[in-house]
């Protein structure tokens, strides 16, 4: 599936692109939003018989190897799943004002969630006095992952992005607006297929210029998910292990500590408070694992009730359309 718009997608098949909606059987089986085609999906689906083939249908969804899901925006309890079958993700923050060591947290975290590999990519390289000690920042909220700086403007670093973009592979763009995503694709497409815009001169802070996810290929290599700004990235129920993924470093301390289930708060023998009080761990890093962790468990909680009345209103469903064929 190659984007998503509303109430239609675009997807690729051997005919070509074309417009195709979803079926009304798959529509009366969806059972939330994660249910529905997202960008990135293999589909079955049946083409127009108009010869034409300008429009098709979509039956089914075929299992996702992998899924970036995230919370909706606002208070309501929803899964979206902002692409699937993603190999690696570009966590892509901006070498100015904009660089935030917690929004890249918690990107990795959310990343480590989708079943896809991270990388980092700090863009706006020619900006940037010094590339190497936000290199060395980066890298120390993300150990074993790579980090690559490039500039769209000089070029610096972007054959570097060439080991992630291999035939039948799928690389999945995030970052805040204003990041310079945009310019990456069409550095790499090589022609100007997203539009770009620049950054607010009061704050640094970018305008958002992608509105939908869409899916595009990269002549002689792979494919690329371009994905709209997320400023609200919320985290969705997932693995639990992901936070200790994203702290590696903080998870092996907590080995360490006296007792298995210490939650680091004022048990005697904590490794990790021990690490505070000796400054070898940042307080700002401690306290956005400690957010992480308490956002996950809440979201948790919501999910089992939310999951429990979903199942409710199904067999609901079932029944009343039961009742109805017995009637007949």
């Amino acid at each position: 599936m190659a984007s998503e718009h509303k109430h239609l997608y675009r997807v690729y098949s051997d005919k070509g692109d074309c417009l195709a909606s979803v079926s009304g059987r798959l529509r009366h089986a969806a059972y939330g939003r994660e249910a529905y085609p997202a960008v990135g999906d293999w589909v079955v689906i049946t083409l127009s018989d108009d010869g034409h083939h300008d429009h098709a249908v979509i039956h089914a969804i075929l299992p996702r190897r992998s899924k970036f899901s995230r919370k909706v925006a606002g208070k309501v309890l929803d899964e979206q799943i902002v692409a699937a079958n993603v190999d690696t993700v570009f966590i892509v923050n901006a070498l100015n004002h904009d660089f935030n060591l917690r929004r890249i947290e918690r990107y990795l975290t959310v990343t480590w969630d989708s079943g896809a590999t991270p990388v980092i990519v700090l863009t706006k390289a020619d900006l940037c006095p010094d590339v190497d000690a936000h290199v060395d920042s980066a890298q120390s909220v993300a150990p074993g992952v790579d980090v690559v700086a490039i500039s769209c403007i000089t070029g610096q670093g972007l054959n570097q992005l060439d080991r992630y973009l291999l035939p039948g592979r799928t690389v999945a763009l995030l970052g805040s607006s204003g990041a310079g995503k945009s310019t990456i694709i069409n550095r790499l497409v090589g022609a100007e297929v997203q539009r770009t815009q620049a950054v607010r001169t009061d704050d640094d802070r970018g305008r958002h210029t992608t509105t939908a996810r869409e899916l595009i290929a990269i002549p002689g290599k792979g494919m690329i998910i371009d994905t709209p700004g997320m400023r609200e990235l919320q985290l969705w129920a997932g693995d639990d292990d992901t936070v200790s993924d994203a702290f590696a470093d903080i998870s092996q301390l907590a080995v360490a500590c006296k007792f298995s289930d210490c939650s680091h708060g004022s048990e005697p023998g904590c490794a990790v408070r021990h690490a505070l009080r000796e400054g070898t761990l940042d307080p700002d890093r401690f306290e956005s694992f400690l957010k992480l962790q308490r956002e996950r468990a809440y979201i948790s909680r919501k999910e089992n009730i939310h999951e429990l009345l979903a199942e409710r209103d199904r067999w609901k469903k079932i029944n009343m359309q039961f009742r109805k064929a017995n009637k007949r």
